[in-house]
């Protein structure tokens, strides 16, 4: 009779988590649905690269595009690229990347890099090594012939550099969804733009996806940490402290903000 029980336990335990995880996905695939049309991110016959780091947030997007891909009723191509810095100690799962785009008709690119970083240069490593992956990815995009390039980017990405722009460079500004770049012959697209970090989290740990197999040691020598302990604290106040500032950039009201001050003799 307890085993009896104790089986039923486990059933049970194994049902909630399948339900939990399709939830996760219905849910993600939803909310990447409502970019993709919300914010015109997808053309039918566009050929898309990914920028393909060996994180989760790129895992996820690419597969969220690919199962997209076979759902909605726009066609398009996908890419990917991955920017492997050389002299830098962070280390992706290569293998991993080069099987899942031939499963998933994926055409796969991999770049290598230097970033060169001197540490008496007054710019961070993470700085240059960002600027010179974001470089080649665009170089390898248009190489490749695709007019638009997706990041992995998500809503906790879009409110940190929220802040961070307006405590360093006293400035409103954010990663928009889309952008033109070189006069609108690529688009710069960011279909996670209202998932969160730990849905991707979640979503990854379901689907299997490796993690890193090794850090930069550069990664905690950035503000952002400390910027995600602050929105933390806010969560405090308000529990959809993360929703509503991204909202806050769709809601500008400019008769209430401080406007620029006219210089003397206007």
């Amino acid at each position: 009779m307890v085993y009896i029980n104790l089986t039923r336990k486990i059933n049970f335990a194994k049902f909630f988590v399948v339900m939990a995880s399709g939830y996760i996905i219905k849910k993600l695939q939803g909310k990447v649905n409502q970019a993709i049309y919300g914010y015109n991110l997808i053309d039918q016959g566009d050929k898309i690269m990914v920028g393909l780091s060996g994180g989760k947030d790129s895992y996820a997007l690419l597969d969220l595009l690919v199962n997209r891909r076979k759902v909605l009723p726009i066609g398009f191509e996908l890419h990917a690229c991955h920017v492997q810095a050389t002299d830098m100690t962070y280390r992706a799962d290569i293998e991993f990347m080069e099987q899942y785009c031939a499963q998933n008709n994926v055409k796969f690119h991999l770049r290598q890099i230097s970033v060169e970083y001197n540490p008496n240069d007054r710019k961070p490593a993470c700085f240059i090594c960002s600027w010179k992956r974001r470089k080649m990815l665009f170089t390898t995009t248009r190489e490749a012939g695709c007019n638009k390039l997706a990041l992995g980017h998500h809503l906790d990405d879009a409110i940190e550099t929220l802040l961070l722009n307006m405590i360093n460079h006293s400035s409103i500004s954010s990663i928009p969804p889309k952008l033109s770049m070189f006069n609108g012959e690529v688009f710069l697209i960011r279909p996670l733009t209202t998932c969160l970090d730990k849905e991707l989290e979640n979503y990854s740990q379901f689907m299997g996806f490796p993690s890193e197999k090794e850090l930069c040691q550069f990664d905690k020598d950035t503000h952002r940490n400390t910027v995600r302990e602050l929105i933390q604290h806010m969560e405090q106040i308000n529990r959809d402290a993360r929703e509503n500032i991204y909202r806050s950039m769709q809601n500008i009201f400019d008769e209430y903000i401080v406007p620029k001050p006219r210089k003397k003799g206007n």
